[in-house]
């Protein structure tokens, strides 16, 4: 390796297709003592593809502190070791993170080795604004997390950037309209593979579209960043912009804080003029 002091090498791998794995990727999984891997069967077939043998560690979100250390104290006994994730770059929305973590609290030298990244791929081809995103990555499967991490994100001027896996598509974009509303939308499905589509729409769009087809394949969602919003100048503006959430389908409650946050207004007194108004 580069020098006599072991390190941990974050390795990219394909995202799909097998042939983006970079000619340094396949010399540092060559070269190494061990790599450590979220599903040691994924990268088996990698590394038989790539006609390499290594032992295999696993690391994933179940025994995160356990392989934490026993990697870490592999690597100051004088092992190398590449960190792999099942697709992409290693530490992104993944468990790796907390291994590059422990490493570097424990002193021990990490290298990054690039590779496929399908955040940025399907940014690249969305043609959405690239100048600025942020990056969302899943959304969490907790509903007050799930809503808190949308409202947050939909006052974001930025191009974001979820996840989504096919069985939770169709709620994701529901909730996604809620709290976004109608916004361009690139769904980026199967990249660098034989069905890699990529479908240009928006929001709204996207929901009728998936009432009858089945979603399938891993999705990024590349979605427009929040125009500039028009503050409410007076109550009645403000409770008009709730009432228009709660018309999507936002709680009442949700629809009223968010609107807090964009105006002058108090999140009870909105609450309680959309209860007032109630049809109820």
């Amino acid at each position: 390796m580069e020098s006599e002091k072991a390190k941990l090498y974050i390795v990219g791998t394909p995202i799909g297709n097998l042939g983006d794995i970079t000619y340094r990727a396949v010399e540092t999984l060559k070269a190494v003592d061990f790599v450590c891997a979220e599903d040691t069967r994924v990268t088996a077939k990698l590394l038989n593809y790539l006609e390499i043998k290594k032992p295999l560690v696993s690391h994933h979100e179940h025994n995160k502190k356990p392989s934490c250390e026993a990697v870490a104290n592999r690597i100051m006994a004088g092992e190398n070791c590449a960190l792999v994730t099942d697709a992409g770059m290693p530490c992104i929305s993944d468990p790796g993170e907390e291994m590059v973590r422990y490493c570097a609290d424990m002193g021990i030298e990490v290298v990054v080795v690039p590779g496929p990244s399908a955040a940025i791929s399907a940014l690249a081809i969305s043609g959405l604004d690239t100048s600025r995103f942020s990056f969302q990555g899943f959304l969490s499967m907790n509903r007050p997390s799930r809503f808190e991490q949308l409202e947050n994100a939909a006052n974001i001027p930025d191009t974001l950037i979820f996840y989504e896996a096919p069985h939770k598509l169709r709620a994701t974009l529901d909730d996604m309209l809620k709290y976004f509303g109608d916004r361009k939308i690139s769904l980026c499905r199967e990249l660098t593979k034989i069905h890699e589509q990529v479908i240009r729409t928006t929001i709204a769009q996207a929901v009728k579209r998936y009432e009858n087809e089945l979603p399938k394949g891993e999705y990024v969602l590349i979605i427009e960043g929040c125009k500039e919003r028009v503050a409410a100048e007076t109550l009645d503006d403000a409770i008009a912009q709730a009432k228009a959430l709660v018309d999507k389908g936002m709680k009442k409650a949700d629809a009223a804080k968010h609107t807090a946050k964009t105006s002058g207004f108090s999140k009870s007194e909105i609450y309680a003029a959309l209860l007032e108004n109630s049809d109820e």
